[in-house]
């Protein structure tokens, strides 16, 4: 929702002075314009910092609920403001999360899949979705991200992506910078240790992916050995209504013993850009079943991480991402011929 369509004027000149003027509302819509040219930053720091595209968008809301109740008069950088306001935001959301996970009887096995952005290969991204995609972070990324702490992750993410000084994070944090360069500092550490830069080049990430479906139907398994990386992780989140699908394997040998699951995908997958980078669609009989992220490093890959919650998949919208002609068979995904 854009706040500048919540701004109404009536026109009329009050009088009475028991109600806002129209100077008021001149004031008001000015605002409204000034925080737009904050709003896609805003939702880019609280998705990094949540993991969630509605609850980005629900903090981002609330900052100008608090801005439009706010006098701003004396504050010189609106946007500092502004993200201070989200980043609070965000980090009582993550304490609220951290909460609620450790009141959870399951906590320890609970793995929570961060929303994917999705953009369909080749085609228009979603206006609301560009900023999220025109400095992608990987969905591997953000899977780490969900392991730190709430206040690590706030200094990270302020800190590393956004280059916010620490001496403007510590008071969030009620810290000192020094405390503050720590808290970074390790949560670094973590994400350096388990989220491997991915290939820049989306054609050699696209080749790898191909790669790993066309060993799979084939039933190659040296040749699907050969793709994965050693120390590959796969990293499943089915949500409360397939629990049974929320699992996390770690080893080339161990996520390639699901090859002949894989090879059952292959007809359904649809190429589609997850978080900016190579990944697939499993549609059955036009209902989304899974979204497939690949991490590739060095043209082998080191994460695959899979969305099966329906909850989360059902309220996607497939139109923009498949495009109106005939869907892409899995032939055209792996450039090869008909599958047997």
């Amino acid at each position: 929702m854009r706040v500048g369509a919540d701004v109404k004027v009536n026109g009329e000149t009050n009088v009475s002075g028991d109600g806002p003027t129209d100077s008021d509302a001149d004031a008001q819509r000015l605002l409204a314009r000034r925080f737009e040219e904050h709003r896609s930053h805003l939702r880019s720091v609280a998705y990094r910092m949540l993991g969630s595209i509605g609850e980005a968008e629900d903090a981002v809301q609330e900052a100008w609920l608090r801005l439009s109740r706010t006098d701003v008069g004396d504050v010189e950088n609106l946007g500092g403001w502004l993200t201070t306001v989200v980043a609070r935001l965000c980090l009582n959301g993550l304490r609220a999360r951290e909460t609620r996970r450790e009141d959870s009887l399951d906590a320890r096995t609970t793995l929570r899949m961060p929303d994917p952005v999705l953009a369909r290969e080749g085609g228009a991204v979603d206006p609301e979705d560009e900023v999220l995609l025109a400095d992608s972070v990987g969905l591997a990324l953000l899977v780490v991200l969900e392991s730190l702490a709430p206040a690590e992750r706030l200094a990270f993410v302020l800190h590393d992506m956004f280059a916010v000084p620490f001496d403007e994070i510590a008071p969030m944090l009620d810290r000192t910078p020094a405390a503050t360069r720590q808290l970074a500092s390790r949560a670094r550490r973590r994400v350096q240790g388990r989220a491997p830069a991915p290939d820049p080049d989306p054609v050699r990430q696209r080749e790898a992916v191909g790669a790993f479906f066309a060993a799979t139907r084939d039933g190659d398994f040296d040749a699907l050995l050969a793709l994965l990386h050693p120390d590959v992780v796969l990293r499943s989140d089915g949500g409360t209504a397939r629990a049974g699908q929320s699992v996390v394997l770690t080893g080339a040998r161990i996520v390639g013993s699901q090859a002949a699951l894989y090879g059952t995908l292959a007809p359904f997958v649809r190429p589609v850009l997850v978080n900016g980078a190579a990944g697939v669609l499993c549609v059955v009989e036009d209902r989304l079943m899974s979204v497939m992220a690949f991490t590739v490093t060095d043209g082998r890959i080191t994460a695959i991480d899979v969305l099966t919650d329906p909850d989360r998949l059902d309220p996607i919208d497939l139109g923009p991402l498949l495009g109106s002609g005939p869907l892409l068979g899995s032939a055209q995904l792996l450039g090869s011929g008909p599958l047997a």
